[in-house]
């Protein structure tokens, strides 16, 4: 929703606030240092709202899209070349059937549009803001020009804002200017008439902050912005995905053959010199017959519901079609943090490495000293520290006056490459350099580490503690606090433990996801005996455990063969989680469950990216999947949910392609021999739209338990070679069928139609109890209720029609009753005999899994095979066995560029 413009509200463009000292700019915006009041602030946010429409749903653009298909312009031409030759019943019947068709599918569509942009929405981010000189987090969509903001590393921009204060800034303007390296930032004004690039005294929205802290005004909000403004020049339409493309393959690759059927039965009546617009009509008729209509309908539908079902769960979907690789994945990298245990840091104890008078007060105060909140400033609150440092105030808040007359001279931020934050503060003998993080960098900047002081840590890392290093010596200069000082060593002060327990149901959810087929692998920047003792205490198989320095030695292909077996990945950095991820998804379907800056290129990479609803902002936008609890059992029922969506969407294609392949086939074939045409147009497409309509029930079926065990992959060679198969078994009972009607009942042209039209939809919609279940149908299988229902409610339909005016009208005769007994014995050998094609098909599919298995499993392949591309995401894989099982999952995925507003697709 656009920001509103009012006489007292203020939108403050960018360009011109850098120009500006900071004070003219607080004092442009009616705002000063210590922010707006709360009264001032509600009164502009009722002018608008701070938010940019990620996903904007619009009706007329969903309905304009249920005709953008060729071949529904092609009868649309064909209703009106009838209109004008006089034909208007039969042009009357093409047209309303083609808008029920329409209508269903845009209510559907609509409805799945909706849904997605609804649970985008659920996705919120917050920002800490000054109100009235009090810090406080605050969702970003109530932010208003004027509000004075905090904001450090990894949080995305919210806002357009002219600097205050900044502190070793830098932000990553990629998303807007294109550039790949961050830019630094500072407080002083730019030149009038700089570039969008050089504006470097403010942050832009949906930029991200790559390291530093600042304070910042915001000057103009939603579409005000320099984003903004880009946004809304943008298409509605969102790009179409892989996934999207595979189906519109599948459907052209149906449409080809229905042509190549169109041109032949053409050509056929034509020789028989029928009428020429009957023959068109008919012809196009049998190319939208053997088409799912409602093929993108009834995939939304089942997407779309089955996410407000992962949504009841807590897992919320930000792209509808990732829900197919949630149901794919059988490797999950996960960090250990508030996945494995319990997230909540708490402070151990101290631990001097030497002995002295109140040693363990001295390690503490420097470490408190060490943090991004500075005890001196007034009303810090240490709002925004990380997990460590917040545990460390919350331990000792009786120290933290007594520090507030330490002056500090400088900061270098925690930076996620060194695992190390440093600061320098001015003592009676001098300013002083302390650095404080992770015990094996700050080690190798120490002198004199004793055998005692490492014997220490390694007993303190084998009982699953977290553990800092505090170090000290004396700065260098002015301005040291932000090199390495390399020639300067510093001296060892001693060791904090924080204690994060393993979570109690964390066992138990790691064992569930095993039996759904997916290896838990744990990807951490902290210490491998801890990581060890954590997996441990878990009941985790055990497994090698790379480090990141043995990472970084490694090329890719040894990487891939050492991480196959690997189960702890430790020490690592960013890049090489990333890179981690990249190498495992040569053999597998990788999921990343993360939830800091540091996780956001590792999630970007994964076949789909898991994030929790209180990660960093670069997190949550570069996840597919948002939990909203950080708890692997809320995974696992992400992963169930995805499998079960993706086993019914296929029932819809083998159910749609074998039985409509099956009816054109008949219809092309009987053609040929018969004096008059086997089903009129309308009355083929009022059939397939009876047909679609029972199976928008599909996505509300249970699944069966097997099916959910181990992941399944859209296979189109695997659905059109069971089209084949069960096509033809399908037009044997059609031709039955005929040689009834014309041999028996020596049926008239009218009764003919009508007798096919019921036997053809009572098997194609009754077919489903069989073709849904590898089991036995109705004894060890059942159909949902709904679906149940449905089926046989458009069965009953058809076999009422031709009784009904309505039937009169589309041009059907009344059928005798002892056709109806023929029926039923034609519809229980039909399912019969399909029965026992499937278990022959079954059969032979999982001996060719087997073979593929044992294949898979005799080499890892260190590099993709050339295979065929897989047309659900442009994947290369192994042939896979229909939507059932698929073990051989050689494959690559798609690049996928970083994103970081309004998600990366």
């Amino acid at each position: 929703m656009s920001v509103q413009t009012h006489p007292q509200s203020v939108q403050l463009p960018v360009a011109r606030a850098a120009t500006m000292p900071a004070g003219d700019v607080l004092s442009a915006l009616g705002s000063a240092s210590d922010g707006l009041a709360e009264a001032e602030a509600g009164r502009r946010l009722a002018l608008g709202a701070n938010v940019l429409e990620a996903r904007r749903v619009s009706w007329p653009h969903v309905l304009v899209r249920q005709f953008a298909s060729p071949l529904q312009g092609l009868l649309v031409a064909a209703a009106g070349m009838s209109f004008a030759t006089g034909d208007q019943l039969n042009a009357t019947i093409i047209a309303t059937i083609l808008l029920g068709s329409a209508l269903l599918g845009f209510v559907n569509e609509y409805r799945a549009e909706r849904t997605a942009a609804d649970l985008h929405g659920r996705i919120s981010h917050t920002i800490v803001v000054v109100r009235a000189g009090a810090e406080r987090p605050l969702p970003v969509r109530e932010l208003v020009p004027g509000d004075v903001i905090r904001i450090g590393l990894g949080n995305i921009v919210p806002a357009d804002a002219r600097l205050l204060e900044a502190d070793d800034l830098e932000a990553d303007e990629g998303v807007l200017t294109g550039e790949s390296a961050a830019v630094e930032k500072s407080v002083h004004p730019v030149p009038a008439g700089s570039a969008l690039a050089d504006l470097s005294s403010c942050l832009l929205m949906g930029t991200v902050v790559h390291a530093g802290t600042a304070r910042a005004v915001v000057t103009a909000t939603g579409h005000q912005t320099e984003f903004g403004h880009i946004a809304a020049g943008l298409a509605q339409g969102l790009p179409e995905t892989a996934f999207q493309r595979g189906l519109k393959e599948f459907s052209l690759m149906l449409l080809w053959v229905g042509l190549a059927l169109t041109g032949g039965i053409l050509a056929i009546n034509l020789l028989l010199q029928r009428p020429l617009l009957d023959s068109v009509l008919f012809s196009l008729a049998i190319a939208v017959g053997i088409t799912p209509q409602l093929l993108p309908a009834v995939v939304s539908t089942s997407l779309a519901a089955g996410s407000r079902l992962l949504a009841k769960d807590g897992v919320l979907v930000k792209r509808l079609l990732a829900i197919e690789d949630l149901g794919n994945l059988d490797v999950l990298l996960t960090d250990k943090t508030g996945t494995l245990t319990e997230g909540r840091i708490g402070f151990e104890e101290a631990l001097p490495v030497t002995p002295g008078q109140d040693a363990a007060g001295q390690l503490v105060e420097l470490a408190l000293l060490c943090c991004e909140a500075d005890p001196a400033e007034p009303g810090a609150s240490g709002a925004g520290q990380n997990p460590v440092d917040a545990a460390l105030w919350e331990a000792f808040p009786e120290l933290l006056p007594q520090l507030a007359g330490q002056h500090r001279l400088g900061l270098r931020p925690f930076d996620h490459e060194t695992r190390t934050i440093q600061t320098t503060v001015a003592r009676a003998g001098g300013p002083v350099r302390i650095l404080k993080g992770a015990p094996e960098a700050v080690l190798d900047r120490c002198a004199g580490v004793s055998p005692d002081a490492r014997t220490l840590l390694d007993g303190l890392f084998r009982r699953g503690a977290r553990v800092v290093a505090v170090a000290s010596g004396p700065a260098a200069g002015p301005g040291a606090e932000d090199k390495d000082d390399g020639g300067t060593r510093l001296t060892l002060a001693g060791f904090l433990s924080f204690i994060d327990q393993p979570k109690a149901d964390a066992r138990a959810s790691i064992q569930r996801l095993a039996g759904l087929g997916v290896e838990v692998k744990v990807a951490t920047g902290d210490n491998a005996l801890v990581a060890q003792h954590v997996i441990s205490v878990l009941g985790m198989p055990e497994g090698a455990v790379l480090t990141g320095a043995q990472v970084s030695d490694m090329d890719d292909d040894e990487l891939a063969a050492a991480a196959a077996g690997a189960r702890v990945f430790a020490r690592v950095s960013p890049e090489q989680k990333a890179r981690i991820v990249i190498v495992l998804r040569r053999a597998h379907a990788v999921g990343f469950l993360g939830d800091g800056v540091n996780d956001a290129l590792a999630l970007n990479r994964a076949d789909v990216g898991i994030s929790v609803d209180s990660a960093t902002d670069v997190a949550k936008d570069a996840a597919d999947v948002v939990l909203l609890e950080k708890d692997l059992g809320v995974l696992a029922d992400g992963v169930v949910g995805g499998r079960r969506i993706f086993a019914n969407t296929i029932k819809y294609l083998l159910m749609g392609t074998s039985s409509n392949f099956g009816n054109m086939f008949s219809a092309a074939a009987a053609s040929a021999f018969l004096a008059f045409l086997p089903m009129l147009p309308g009355q083929i497409l009022l059939n397939n739209l009876l047909y679609d309509t029972s199976q928008l029930a599909i996505p509300t079926d249970r699944v069966d338990a097997d099916q959910l065990r181990r992941p399944a992959h859209w296979d189109i060679g695997a659905i059109r070679h069971f089209m084949l198969i069960f096509g033809p078994i399908s037009s044997l009972f059609d031709f039955a069928t005929f040689g009834l009607m014309l041999w028996v009942f020596q049926a008239a042209p009218e009764e003919f139609r009508a007798g096919w039209f019921v036997e053809s939809l009572a098997t194609q919609t009754l077919i489903v109890f069989v073709i849904r279940t590898r089991r036995i149908p109705f004894f060890r299988s059942r159909a949902s209720a709904t679906l149940t229902a449905g089926v046989l409610a458009v069965a009953a339909a058809g076999a009422v029609i031709p009784y009904t005016p309505f039937g009169s009208l589309v041009g059907f005769r009344p059928l005798p009753g002892p056709f109806f007994l023929a029926l039923v014995g034609m519809v229980v050998l039909y399912l019969v005999l399909v029965e026992t094609a499937k278990h022959f098909y079954y059969r032979g599919a999982d001996a060719r899994a087997l073979r593929e298995r044992a294949v898979s499993e005799r080499a890892v392949p260190a590099a993709v095979p050339s295979a065929a591309v897989h047309a659900s995401h442009g994947r290369v894989h192994r042939r896979a066995v229909p939507f059932l099982v698929h073990t051989g999952k050689t494959r690559v995925r798609r690049a996928r560029g970083a994103g970081v507003a309004g998600g990366r697709r």
